[in-house]
């Protein structure tokens, strides 16, 4: 089925070519009647999708309980946006140079009433999968303008906030109206917010992604490329994004004490955003040696363990504010 199905239709003038994902399930021990079979197979169907496509998966009571479990994240995820689940931490980012705190991350974390606190690992690509990432990237942005409107009314006015923007936010019409309205809201204005976007998100559609963020560069927002050097991104596109910074992947940064590769990467990357106009973020920096390794070669900021790890709103301001006294 897989060989027959993958091969070519002419349609017009074009050769087209689909494949298939199938899933399988076996009388009797996966079921005993039609539509409990059925129902496994669908099971194991999209088990074959989400391991590439154009392949084939059997049915394993593995998959039921995996199954039973996202369903029952995904229906509790409905609720938790208006039942007060979620809520924001926040990373520090540091200037290099003198460690005075210029901005946080805000990252964000579901205290289920069940399960405890669940990281973003687990229930964004669920949320993804479904149409829950909209209503969960809209809650995260105007509770991060929120969060910062408050620091700013208790006299901290030289941070910034920076929020992550998914693939369906960054391409769904009302993402700049939402944008605008969470600015005029809290008062702030477009420089005191940051959006970061995954490099993988931004090459999708590069034409589109430029349009996009040209929109919201107008608007005054700071735009970072998140993750850089682990898509595939094409430097001739990367010179047309609008975008203000590019943040170094944890990736590179953790091995630059003993990978040469990764020190040349990280040398390069540093060099090429300053050619570019464009500051740097390192990411996950964990020790010294790495910090002093950056810092020799002119990246501008940092966040990462060393520092801090991402923290609840009291603990967030109680650091910035000792780095400040500092």
């Amino acid at each position: 089925l897989l060989h027959a199905l993958a091969r070519s239709y002419r349609v017009g003038d074009n050769d087209l070519h689909s494949t298939a994902s199938i899933g399988l399930a076996v009388y009797p021990n996966d079921g005993e009647d039609g539509e409990t079979l059925m129902k496994e197979a669908d099971t194991a169907m999209y088990h074959a999708k989400s391991l590439g496509r154009n392949n084939v998966q059997f049915f394993t009571a593995e998959l039921n309980d995996a199954a039973v479990k996202r369903l029952t994240l995904e229906r509790d995820l409905r609720t938790a946006v208006e039942s007060g689940q979620l809520e924001l931490h926040y990373q520090p980012q540091l200037d290099s140079r003198d460690g005075r705190v210029v901005g946080v991350e805000a990252l964000v974390r579901w205290r289920h009433p069940r399960q405890g606190l669940i990281l973003p690992a687990v229930f964004i690509p669920i949320a993804e999968e479904t149409d829950l990432i909209l209503s969960l990237g809209e809650w995260v942005l105007n509770e991060a303008c929120r969060q910062l409107r408050a620091w700013r009314d208790l006299g901290l006015r030289d941070v910034t906030m920076a929020v992550n923007l998914s693939a369906h936010q960054l391409y769904s019409p009302v993402l700049l109206t939402q944008v605008a309205q969470a600015l005029a809201v809290h008062g702030l204005e477009g420089a005191d917010l940051g959006l970061e976007i995954t490099e993988s998100v931004a090459m999708r559609d590069p034409d589109a992604s430029i349009s996009r963020i040209q929109a919201l560069r107008e608007l005054g927002v700071r735009l970072s490329i998140d993750d850089f050097g682990t898509g595939y991104s094409s430097l001739s596109y990367l010179k047309l994004l609008p975008i203000h910074i590019l943040k170094l992947d944890r990736s590179f940064v953790r091995d630059i004490e003993t990978d040469l590769n990764d020190v040349a990467i990280c040398t390069a990357t540093i060099a090429l955003a300053h050619n570019l106009g464009l500051a740097v973020v390192a990411e996950g920096v964990e020790t010294e040696a790495q910090r002093s390794l950056l810092c020799s070669h002119g990246c501008d900021f940092m966040q990462g363990y060393l520092f801090s790890r991402p923290l609840q709103v009291d603990a967030a301001l109680a650091f910035i504010r000792e780095r400040q006294a500092a």
